[in-house]
């Protein structure tokens, strides 16, 4: 129910005021004097505040103008009621203080209970749109938390879609559409770039020895260096098991090339330390890396894993833990 502050000094004209606007349809608060006024409306909310003007403490003109300088409080409406200040000068001084309109005294008491009803007919049209407004606030959270979430889902959705479970890397699908735009640019632009398949030398007896969760562990601690090895616009991929692939880019000089990935292979035959199935191990393997450079006689993605992949036979033929480039 909403409520009506009454402000007056006189006890009779309280009692006049709650006779008058007993079935209003609002809960009346009374007040004796401005001080007590000001206090009631920092604790409660009021539709409607009908202020004597002329009162010993604070007249009605300084309890208007202190509401009206209180953010929370300077939209409820004043109604000043007065047998005094009746001429045109103080009543624009009432207006420029905060009220809303004047109810002369002796007060008529079908005008005084038709301006408290429109009054009171905008509180609540006002509070109806508030909390219409707070349920379309509420709603479009809740729309922008859906929206962000689904969001989300699907990032993960295509994330997983083009990304090693298990490492985090490029899979098999996203290194192909990398392989096949740098083929692209290498046509177009002239820009020099290689690509080196991975075998990780020794996975198998890891894994067999110590269990697949100390395997995947290893996983994970190569994909973590070989990640280390390259520059942030290369792309280290996991074709899947034990096998990975590096795409260089700028890479037009072989010395240079062959260079970093004889670094990868001294990195990736440093020990491991891991966590088996039994307790802390130390796992070694190597890797043996087939080199395939791109040039303008390679046509295609697939002739240059073709080139990289005899290459990295070579090095397996010849006892592994090593780099081949593949001939041209």
């Amino acid at each position: 129910m909403p409520k009506i502050l009454v402000v007056d000094d006189t006890h009779a004209n309280l009692v006049a005021m709650r006779h008058l606007l007993a079935d209003c349809g609002a809960e009346l608060v009374e007040a004796t004097g401005g001080n007590q006024a000001l206090s009631l409306c920092i604790d409660q909310d009021f539709a409607l505040i009908l202020l004597d003007v002329n009162m010993p403490d604070m007249d009605g003109f300084e309890v208007a103008a202190l509401l009206g300088e209180a953010e929370r409080l300077h939209d409820t409406p004043v109604i000043f009621v007065t047998a005094a200040y009746s001429d045109d000068i103080n009543r624009l001084k009432g207006y420029r203080s905060g009220a809303v309109d004047y109810i002369a005294k002796p007060i008529n008491d079908v005008i005084l209970r038709s301006k408290v009803r429109v009054f009171l007919e905008l509180h609540s049209a006002r509070m109806q749109l508030q909390h219409a407004l707070e349920e379309l606030s509420a709603r479009n959270q809740q729309l922008q938390t859906e929206i962000a979430e689904r969001q989300r889902i699907e990032a993960q959705v295509r994330h997983q879609a083009t990304h090693d479970m298990l490492t985090g890397l490029p899979n098999r699908v996203l290194f192909h559409d990398r392989l096949r735009a740098a083929v692209q640019r290498g046509i177009l632009q002239h820009a020099p770039f290689a690509l080196a398949l991975v075998d990780i030398d020794g996975f198998k007896a890891v894994n067999d020895t110590y269990g697949h969760p100390a395997g995947d562990a290893l996983l994970q601690a190569i994909s973590a260096r070989l990640v280390h090895q390259v520059r942030s616009d290369d792309t280290v991929a996991r074709l899947g098991g034990d096998e990975f692939a590096i795409i260089f880019t700028d890479a037009d000089e072989v010395p240079p090339l062959l260079q970093r990935c004889q670094g990868i292979c001294n990195v990736l035959a440093q020990p491991y330390p891991l966590q088996g199935e039994h307790g802390a191990l130390l796992a070694r393997v190597s890797a043996s890396i087939g080199i395939a450079l791109w040039n303008a006689s390679v046509d295609s993605d697939e002739a240059l894993i073709q080139a990289a992949d005899r290459a990295l036979y070579q090095v397996k033929e010849g006892g592994k833990n090593g780099c081949v480039l593949a001939s041209s």
